[in-house]
């Protein structure tokens, strides 16, 4: 008789191939339990149909599908989001651009925020939850992203937020804003890193916009004047290397008080401006 294979056999089969705390998540997701309970319950055995199931998620991890795609969810800001193969999976460093427009947004205030490419919606839900009384509007040039952008709005019970179809600015025709933010595509065309890991995965017009990297921003720059009330901020996260190159579009743009914020490892990760 075959003896069982216990949870921690199988958690150091996995951490043998890929990173230990992708494992642990792809385990818990597959028995339907926390990453807690797998320490507690280590030498419980798991059955067959369990472990099969784990070892199909381990072989997708192992070909670079992202741990988010393969559970279906991501933690950011103080929010559980869905995501899939239509959205660009929510990343850490993008927190900061949240903490950014929280400073500049007082509490209280009936603000009016737009967000630009809302993906899953993960900056948008971000600001709309922690000032209820703002309106925040989303759009996004993908309908199958904004379906998923709608339903996480409903799972985290967010209500004064709006999602509209089209690309960056064109669904906002006529109307100003506090604040505009946006996370948009900024890796240059061509570029090596978007044929290999996690990012073969995500949607390439969410990542990638012209040979430099820059034509969205440089749209959303030339554009979001237009659309902000006086004293209102734009804000846009890009690549460590592109500061210069996005505070010249901003101050190019009319914008003052231009600058460029570093991330933890120190590198700069957002640029924001605001409208005389």
């Amino acid at each position: 008789m075959t003896e069982p294979i216990t949870v921690s056999q199988l958690l150091f089969t996995a951490r043998a191939t890929i990173d230990a705390a992708d494992a642990d998540i792809l385990l818990a997701h597959a028995l339907g339990r926390t990453r807690s309970w797998l320490f507690a319950h280590a030498a419980d055995a798991v059955t067959p149909a369990d472990a099969a199931r784990f070892t199909d998620l381990l072989q997708r991890r192992c070909a670079g599908e992202p741990v988010a795609y393969l559970t279906g969810t991501r933690g950011f800001w103080t929010l559980e989001l869905a995501v899939n193969s239509a959205t660009l999976v929510p990343r850490p460093e993008t927190e900061l651009l949240v903490e950014q427009a929280l400073a500049r947004l007082p509490e209280g205030a009936a603000l009016r925020i737009a967000d630009l490419g809302t993906g899953s919606g993960a900056i948008a839900l971000a600001l709309a939850k922690e000032r209820p009384q703002a309106h925040v509007i989303a759009t996004d040039a993908s309908a199958e992203a904004l379906e998923v952008a709608r339903s996480n709005a409903q799972c985290n019970s967010i209500s004064n937020i709006e999602f509209r179809h089209g690309d960056w600015l064109r669904p906002l025709q006529g109307e100003r804003f506090d604040m505009i933010a946006s996370n948009p595509p900024y890796i240059a065309e061509g570029d090596s890193h978007l044929g290999q890991g996690d990012l073969r995965f995500e949607p390439a017009l969410a990542l990638s916009s012209g040979a430099d990297g820059l034509d969205a921003i440089r749209m959303i720059a030339i554009a979001a004047p237009a659309h902000l009330r006086s004293g209102g901020w734009l804000l846009i996260e890009h690549g460590y290397d592109q500061g210069p190159a996005v505070r010249t579009l901003l101050r190019d743009a009319g914008l003052y008080s231009v600058k460029t914020v570093r991330d933890l490892e120190q590198r700069d990760r957002l640029t924001l401006g605001a409208k005389p």
